[in-house]
């Protein structure tokens, strides 16, 4: 809707109010006509038709000058370089001419180097030598090493960890997988193939919860984000924490903040009544009374159930005060494990992630406003005026965290301060600001934390492959097969993120080398060099 243009001399106190009420109702007419189109897009969906396609706005960085030392503003890595340069080479065959030439001599070879791909079925039988033995009994010969997978059976190492790679890595489904395997000449049934991909992962299952415990330990901060996740015909979420040496995923019901302190504790539960417990209860105001009862008696406690038997016995069955209880005594637990209470946690701004050192994303703050649908020029002007703003201020914080320099702090802190009390004229532009406002803390965390950084794209990026698989399988059906679909995510991103090469892993692994370190030692190494000193602790909040 266009509005007249009025005259200052005309814009008396009353036109003022009018132009006032006449911006709200536009807001509101836009936030009806985004929720019509919701609500349209999900009858198309139930009628089995295409709802409207969702077009992403342009994300913060994406306006970022390009990096001074880029060549051409090419992403990093994409400079030219040999492209065989790093292949290992397994054979060198050299080709002669069939006739040669008469006079004719050999000058030089000329390499040309062809990649290429063998898969094909090899079965073996193994006659195993039985001795008798002088005394009664017999003894047989073992298979040699790395021949069958640490759990046994009638396939292979090799075999086994191509279908892992295949269902975890390429996320090829379990059907197509099957007629797969059956095109090369693998004689495997759906059931087979199902217990390769669930049963006895055990051993996986112990190095995902060691990589989280020693990520937690060694890392200055983490990146933490969560996705929609359906289980057994129910929704569920998945939640991802993680930084540049690691990523962990976990499955789970809810998305609280309990639920989040339990994702970090991973699958052993360690409950504790600390002094970080008791500065939790009192700035959620837990009744004094009930804080004496629990630091009465026990302070550590191995397992919900346990803590719940101490529940119980203290008769606490208010919902609220059993949430903060058992939020403080969690939290309490990661801190008597050896985890810092200045641990980073950078987040979109979802209140179950806001604890320890909490920092905020600045795209998720600005992504509001590129949302907008303006409805006039000046709306539109108001708009990008603010985005403009906003994505100065960005730059140079993202130098100060490049280059941190004390005496840029209060400036920074007054430009922020500027941006946010600025009155626009338009509601929904002003409420934003209003937000960013609320959490200017979080917000500007940068200037005490330089560690941490002021997006979390990175996790975003990473819960992806979980949206992927989502739209190809939908969800899992069964608790084994959920476990293991988390545990090899885990273990796949953390492998990139550490520079080893997932089929590298697995196949040592499988075979039970052990060739290739722990991935916790390897993110104890790792982390020597990036883990950030001198951080500033700030209360939870």
């Amino acid at each position: 809707m266009e509005l007249p243009e009025i005259r200052p001399e005309d814009r008396t106190p009353l036109v003022e109010a009018l132009l006032g009420i006449i911006r709200e109702l536009l807001d509101r007419v836009a936030q009806l006509e985004e929720t019509v189109r919701q609500l349209r897009d999900e009858n198309a969906k139930l009628k089995g038709q295409q709802p409207r396609p969702d077009i992403k706005p342009s994300i913060l960085e994406a306006r970022q000058p390009k990096s001074v030392g880029q060549e051409g503003g090419k992403r990093p890595g994409s400079a030219k370089r040999p492209k065989t340069a790093e292949l290992h080479i397994h054979h060198e065959t050299p080709i002669h001419l069939d006739v040669v030439p008469e006079g004719a001599t050999l000058r030089d070879y000329e390499p040309y180097v062809v990649q290429d791909l063998t898969i094909k079925s090899e079965n073996t039988r193994y006659l195993r030598a039985r001795y008798d033995l002088p005394g009664g009994g017999s003894v047989l010969a073992p298979f040699p090493e790395g021949v069958l997978p640490v759990e046994g059976g009638h396939f292979g190492a090799s075999l086994v960890t191509y279908i892992l790679d295949q269902y975890h890595q390429a996320m090829v489904t379990e059907p197509l997988l099957l007629e797969q395997l059956w095109e090369y000449g693998i004689d495997i049934s759906a059931g087979q193939l199902h217990r390769i991909l669930t049963e006895n992962k055990e051993h996986f299952h112990q190095e995902k919860a060691e990589l989280l415990a020693a990520a937690l330990t060694v890392s200055s901060y983490i990146g933490s984000d969560d996705t929609g996740a359906r289980h057994q015909g129910k929704n569920g979420y998945t939640t991802v924490v993680g930084n540049e040496l690691f990523a962990y995923f976990a499955s789970t019901g809810s998305k609280s903040r309990e639920n989040f302190l339990q994702v970090l504790q991973g699958p052993q539960l360690d409950y504790a009544i600390n002094v970080i417990t008791l500065s939790y209860w009192e700035r959620q105001k837990l009744a004094a009374g009930l804080v004496g009862q629990l630091t009465q008696g026990p302070r550590e406690f191995v397992g919900e159930q346990a803590w719940q038997a101490r529940l119980t016995e203290l008769a606490i069955t208010n919902e609220r005060q059993v949430r903060i209880a058992t939020e403080g005594a969690l939290l309490g637990g990661l801190i008597a494990r050896g985890v810092s209470p200045e641990l980073g946690v950078l987040s979109d701004g979802a209140q179950q992630f806001v604890l320890f050192v909490h920092a905020a994303c600045w795209i998720h703050a600005e992504r509001p406003l590129a949302k907008l649908v303006p409805y006039n020029d000046q709306h539109t002007a108001a708009i990008e005026k603010v985005r403009s703003q906003i994505w100065e201020l960005y730059k140079d914080l993202k130098a100060y965290r490049e280059q941190p320099d004390a005496a840029q702090r209060p400036v920074l802190e007054a430009r922020f301060e500027a941006l946010v009390q600025q009155r626009t004229g338009y509601p929904n532009i002003n409420g934003v600001l209003k937000e960013m406002r609320d959490h200017k803390a979080d917000l500007l965390r940068v200037l005490e934390r330089p560690d941490i950084p002021l997006h979390n794209n990175a996790l975003e990026s990473i819960i992806r492959e979980f949206v992927k698989r989502r739209k190809i399988s939908g969800g899992t059906r069964s608790d084994a097969g959920r476990r293991c679909r988390d545990t090899f995510a885990s273990l796949k991103k953390t492998c990139r993120k550490l520079g080893v090469r997932f089929w590298d892993y697995l196949q040592d692994r499988v075979r039970g080398l052990g060739q290739i370190p722990r991935l916790a030692d390897l993110i104890r190494l790792k982390a020597r060099p990036i883990t950030a000193p001198n951080s500033q602790a700030v209360p939870v909040n």
